[in-house]
């Protein structure tokens, strides 16, 4: 690779990075609209034109706040949760292929921060490192409260990563890969009809895998009807009780990334990723009727593949949202027994009926 691809790799990686970050400032936003507009009420309306600047006030508010640190806490610690587990939601969204290249002359541009071939385990790498940041600072901050919190969370995460490694277990059966890129290039297709397009998506090949890993991402990212770990009737605020400025933003915003990036995974490995109907008759038809030259039509697909890879992902987290805000909260033991006795199970049937399904050649 020359060197001037590599910098605008390196570009690259600095725009998935903001883009994390502007997503889940604006998913504070977002959260808040829905919640009225379910709600039957107003929304934020003060800070700009349709409230569009609170995001930003909130921010302000955050960066001003005073700085607190609770009687017998580990400092060091203390400052060190919230950091960790916003690094490691922010280092998640580096493998995800946004979408498929784009050419400028000789330079070829890779719209994913890093390519690896084990780049689902590397999404399961950070997730998991992820509930450390949790766990030290419900540690640190030497409150009941938030200790409870964190042993919630960790033995919540511990229990649904489980089915939900199980339930990404069967599309690598079908796939033959752990890239994301390449699992995301496998369900494009040619197809003269647009529900022959979608039928190669893996939501139609695993329609069961698919629901284990979206109620098990809610979990993962604390996200209602999962979200024991800061269950504020019975904990305060759990995990984050004694936290203020922003060491509490760093917390809630961390939980925003990993809801855009776990969308994201979703629509990556279950939904086509960048891929769309007739994106080849497209390309053939700017080529044949318009003249373009190949690289430009394919660079205009791309484009469009990006656009729709990230509808997909606002569709997942506007579901996060309606979720939260329709369902109430499991009880503690609800929700161990429906990781346990239920989605491990039902992930472990999924894997031996692909199994079946591959040997019989009904599936490839």
């Amino acid at each position: 690779m020359t060197l001037p691809a590599l910098g605008w790799q390196g570009l690259v990686v600095l725009v998935v990075f903001g883009v994390s970050l502007l997503i889940a400032t604006y998913s504070t936003y977002a959260e808040r609209v829905i919640a009225a507009f379910l709600q039957d009420r107003v929304g934020p309306d003060r800070a700009g034109p349709f409230g569009l600047l609170q995001p930003l006030a909130d921010a302000v508010k955050l960066f001003t706040k005073e700085e607190f640190f609770p009687a017998g806490a580990n400092r060091a610690l203390f400052v060190f949760g919230p950091c960790l587990a916003m690094t490691t939601a922010l280092m998640s969204s580096a493998v995800i292929p946004f979408g498929n290249v784009l050419q400028f002359g000789e330079t070829v541009v890779h719209l994913q921060g890093i390519e690896i071939n084990v780049g689902m385990l590397y999404v399961f790498g950070m997730v998991s490192l992820g509930v450390y940041g949790i766990m030290i600072g419900g540690w640190a901050s030497n409150n009941k409260f938030s200790l409870l919190g964190a042993i919630r969370a960790a033995s919540q995460n511990i229990s649904y990563e489980i089915a939900m490694g199980l339930a990404l277990i069967a599309v690598l059966m079908i796939s033959q890969t752990l890239s994301l890129r390449e699992i995301t290039i496998q369900q494009a297709s040619a197809a003269p009809f647009v529900w022959q397009d979608i039928f190669n998506w893996n939501v139609m090949k695993q329609p069961l895998g698919f629901i284990i890993f979206i109620v098990c991402a809610f979990a993962e990212t604390n996200r209602t009807p999962f979200d024991l770990p800061e269950c504020e009737t019975e904990l305060i605020g759990g995990y984050h009780t004694e936290y203020s400025s922003m060491k509490m933003g760093l917390y809630l915003f961390a939980e925003y990334i990993n809801v855009f990036v776990a969308s994201a995974v979703m629509s990556v490995l279950y939904f086509g990723g960048f891929n769309f109907p007739f994106q080849y008759d497209l390309r053939s038809w700017l080529v044949s009727s318009q003249g373009l030259e190949l690289v430009t039509a394919q660079n205009i697909i791309t484009i469009l593949g990006l656009v729709g890879l990230f509808a997909k992902i606002f569709g997942f987290i506007f579901f996060f949202m309606w979720v939260r805000w329709t369902l109430p909260r499991f009880r503690y033991d609800q929700l161990m027994r429906l990781g346990w006795t239920i989605l491990i199970p039902l992930a472990i049937f999924n894997i031996m009926l692909t199994g079946g399904l591959i040997t019989f050649g009904v599936i490839k």
